[in-house]
């Protein structure tokens, strides 16, 4: 794997561990045991067991032979929407759970502004026999209540956060501050590549096993490891992490992330972060992020309650000021058309979080020769109120 951060965490400029004093211990313990544990043969043989027989790996590669007619390359979707639970997350919380057991952690809390990341945390914790809590902003339990639900089911107690602007920042929130007052037996199960030192890592490292089959799966069918371009979504990150990983050091692969532009990124109604942010603090790590003149973080916003984060990983961070990756910003309103063509064309619903990276294929001048890559992150299910009004508006 590459080696992509130093000692204490940074990516270049971003990164490190910025907590209070009453989590250090826990993220000591955490950094200290999470790169030998990966490592151990039985790790490795649980997780790839794991993704393998419980989440359906390795999910297709699909050549999208109409979207290809369109774009004028040719387009093929990484399908993490086949992946169980709907969608790329199962792959860090399968990973994080066998970590968690493996340092005899009895209660697991995560944050999720979709859901989806909620929900993989339940299944997995119902697989494992561990009780989750599950912290999650009430504007998003009001628009992801299938998911809620799905939770639920799964045996979680979904906390709904009120405070703040009541998403995804806020759910963060409340999970660290929980964290702070149980700190002995419990694992947060963060679900980006967001947060203070090791978990930025941790995390990309579990997705990498996204670009890793793409690897594979491209020799089968192109005769060539690696595409011209590979396009993903970012709110804080993680898919399109695990999408670049083993092409980080690749300089013939052309890195692509799609950020939520909202509304626009001069209305004020946005969460792309790498367009409007600056350098600063956010849930324990340096890194770009809306903030006012004074430094206090602003809302964002999103049709996407999975994009609507006011920062971003420091990977991405890293990768944006250093020139390797470049981020598109897409409204809602993009988002939206490229979630329909892609429905119309391939018959396949994504998920609003993946039609931002859909909608970047028409920010691109392609070559007809050039393979494209698109991580179809999740699928629509539980975006369907969302897609049943724009169709309203539409007829």
């Amino acid at each position: 794997m590459p080696q992509l951060i130093n000692s204490k965490g940074f990516y270049g400029d971003f990164g490190g561990a910025w907590i209070p004093e009453m989590l250090h211990a826990n993220i000591e313990e955490l950094a200290r045991a999470y790169a030998g544990i990966l490592e151990t043969d039985g790790f490795k043989k649980d997780f790839s067991n794991l993704l393998r027989d419980y989440a359906g790996r390795p999910t297709p590669l699909f050549y999208a032979r109409r979207l290809s007619g369109h774009t004028g390359a040719k387009i093929y979707l990484k399908r993490e929407d086949l992946c169980h639970t709907g969608s790329h997350k199962l792959n860090n919380v399968a990973g994080q759970i066998l970590l968690a057991r493996r340092m005899n952690k009895k209660h697991i809390i995560a944050e999720t502004g979709a859901g989806q990341h909620g929900v993989a945390t339940a299944t997995v914790c119902a697989l494992m026999d561990l009780p989750c809590t599950v912290f999650m902003g009430e504007k998003d339990v009001a628009r992801q209540e299938p998911n809620v639900m799905r939770m639920k089911m799964l045996g979680a107690k979904v906390i709904t956060v009120t405070s703040g602007t009541r998403t995804l920042k806020d759910a963060t929130n409340e999970a660290i501050r929980h964290w702070i007052n149980n700190p002995s037996d419990t694992h947060y199960l963060i679900g980006s590549t967001i947060g203070p030192h090791p978990y930025p890592d941790l995390v990309a490292r579990l997705q990498s096993v996204i670009s890793e089959e793409i690897k594979q799966q491209l020799r089968q069918k192109e005769n060539r490891d690696f595409p011209d371009y590979l396009l993903a979504c970012v709110g804080g990150g993680s898919n399109a992490a695990g999408t670049f990983y083993h092409y980080i050091d690749d300089a013939r692969v052309k890195l692509v992330g799609a950020e939520a532009a909202g509304e626009g990124t001069g209305t004020g109604k946005t969460a792309a972060t790498i367009a409007t942010g600056s350098p600063g603090i956010i849930h324990g790590c340096r890194t770009l992020l809306m903030q006012d003149s004074d430094g206090q973080i602003t809302g964002a916003h999103s049709i996407s309650a999975g994009l609507d984060y006011p920062g971003i990983g420091p990977l991405h961070a890293h990768l944006h000021k250093t020139g390797r990756a470049t981020y598109l910003a897409i409204t809602d309103k993009e988002a939206m058309q490229a979630a329909h063509l892609l429905t119309r064309l391939e018959g396949i619903i994504p998920a609003l979080e993946s039609a931002h990276a859909l909608a970047a294929l028409e920010k691109l001048d392609f070559k007809n020769s050039d393979i494209v890559i698109v991580n179809l992150s999740g699928r629509g299910d539980k975006d369907m109120e969302s897609y049943m009004e724009s169709m309203a508006h539409r007829e």
